[in-house]
């Protein structure tokens, strides 16, 4: 038998065997005019289903991308099939969402797909992703450090609800979420090379994006370099690791059963901002389930959460599995875990209070300060600066109230002032003999909540900051055996609270 005839019944088995579409259902048909799109778009015509051929303009590449569009439209309309094209400018709105081209195409893309298949009533949208495509993200993940669920690469069916956080449509507006469409991968267990034979077999024209033989992007580099060296290594690479997205997946399943009954009996309250979970029943679950339990609250607190770090993860694991009550630890994107009394709640960090047990400065708040003498503060707090004739460096060393600091009043010249952190700046952290970091990798060392950071009182002389005022001291402003002069700070709350 010809590969035309093998590939068309895999294919339509496939069909079958994954229920991805009926006899007669109408389906969207992502095309871009390549091999792997154009040969889809074929398979599925002779298929009993009814293809909507759908082509988007990303607005870069000039002429090749017009030229692309014309020939989807061409072929759309040889083979009798009605076509939607759209545009969009994924360059500004890469910029705008401050995302990476690459990533701004595939959001916008699959947001004008969905949108289209609202607008036609199809159930289903077809992408041509195929063995090879598989293989590529299985190693890309992989080399990004991905876990269980990158390794599953991608699914032979999902769910554009699941999708529809994360996606863009044509004009810039964010897609809809409540929607009932399936994003479906028809020839995702067929090999490229098959694909390009039967292309060749049928006499399909295709078109050619030069963009893929470009090695700077990192797909690229797998695809042209790192998989045909691994291939002499073993050349069935691109098998065994599309195999290890089959089993990955599976095993995934499975998980995310176990955490589905797992958080339906230790959630306390669910809202759209935050979720408590009952902290015992928590720290009682295996690791493996205390990890994806934290990592669902995240991405339901921020649908539009791309991927957690496995380092925000496992900090987070860990001052929850023994942080005392009220200990905090930051995730990304504004996410905040917090340990209670009996629960543990993962919150949009924007939407958290400032505890009343500091003082708190408005964001761009610049106060000048009586140096030495009382500056009252926000909320009824007080700065008290007193010098100091004679001092005992024991003593200064082993003071443990983090509102209380001994200063260099050499140091303190140069209009001192408290106010808020400003972009960019640095900080000599004491204990580190006056090496500078960026001020908010250290508040992001000392996992200070990243909701606070912006109204946490800094004392500044110059462009120097000498005390984040109850976190740390600046190592130029230390006293030492020979410093001549001695402030000592005091912030001091209000007195009906102390």
């Amino acid at each position: 038998m010809r590969a035309q005839g093998n590939l068309l019944a895999r294919f339509q088995k496939t069909l079958r065997q994954y229920r991805l579409l009926e006899p007669g259902e109408s389906v969207v048909v992502g095309v871009s005019g390549g091999p792997d799109s154009v040969a889809l778009l074929d398979l599925l015509r002779r298929s009993e289903v009814a293809p909507h051929v759908a082509h988007l303009h990303h607005g870069a590449r000039g002429a090749d991308a017009d030229a692309d569009a014309d020939f989807v439209v061409a072929l759309a309309s040889r083979w009798g099939l009605p076509c939607t094209v759209g545009r969009a400018d994924v360059p500004a709105l890469a910029q705008r969402e401050g995302l990476a081209f690459e990533e701004a195409a595939r959001r916008v893309r699959y947001g004008f797909l969905l949108q289209t298949a609202q607008a036609v009533r199809a159930r289903a949208v077809a992408v041509g992703h195929h063995a090879d495509d598989q293989a590529e993200t299985v190693l890309m993940h992989l080399l990004r450090g991905a876990g269980l669920a990158g390794l599953r690469g991608m699914a032979p069916v999902t769910s554009f609800a699941a999708l529809a956080p994360l996606l863009i449509l044509p004009d810039g507006s964010p897609a809809p979420r409540d929607v009932d469409v399936q994003l479906i991968r028809p020839l995702l267990q067929t090999p490229r090379a098959e694909i390009e034979a039967y292309c060749r077999e049928q006499g399909l024209e295709t078109r050619f994006d030069r963009s893929n033989l470009d090695t700077t992007l990192f797909r690229n580099r797998l695809r042209h370099e790192t998989l045909p060296y691994l291939a002499e290594l073993n050349p069935c690479i691109a098998e065994r690791l599309c195999r290890l997205a089959e089993v990955a997946r599976a095993d995934y399943a499975l998980l995310e059963q176990l955490t589905e009954a797992t958080w339906a009996a230790l959630i306390v309250e669910q809202r759209p901002e935050a979720v408590t979970l009952a902290l015992d029943g928590w720290r009682a679950q295996p690791l493996a389930l205390q990890r994806l339990l934290l990592r669902r609250a995240a991405f339901h607190v921020r649908p539009t959460l791309r991927d957690v770090d496995f380092v925000h993860v496992e900090n987070a694991v860990a001052l929850a599995q023994t942080g005392a009550t009220g200990a905090v630890a930051t995730l990304p994107n504004g996410i905040a875990l917090r340990v209670g009394y009996t629960t543990l709640t993962v919150s949009a960090e924007e939407g958290a209070r400032l505890p009343e047990t500091r003082p708190w400065l408005v964001p761009g708040t610049r106060l000048a300060l009586s140096l030495p003498g009382e500056t009252e503060l926000p909320g009824g707090w007080t700065l008290s600066a007193t010098r100091v004739e004679s001092w005992d460096l024991a003593a200064i060393a082993a003071n443990a109230d983090p509102f209380v600091a001994w200063v260099d009043a050499q140091a303190v010249t140069g209009g001192a002032m408290l106010r808020t952190r400003e972009r960019g700046e640095r900080f000599r952290p004491q204990g580190l003999g006056g090496a500078g970091v960026r001020l908010s990798d250290f508040l992001i060392n000392v996992r200070f909540p990243r909701a606070w950071r912006d109204a946490l009182p800094l004392l500044v002389a110059g462009e120097e900051v000498l005390w984040i005022v109850g976190v740390r001291l600046s190592e130029t402003a230390l006293v030492r055996p020979h410093t001549g002069a001695v402030l000592r700070l005091e912030v001091r709350p209000p007195a009906t609270e102390r």
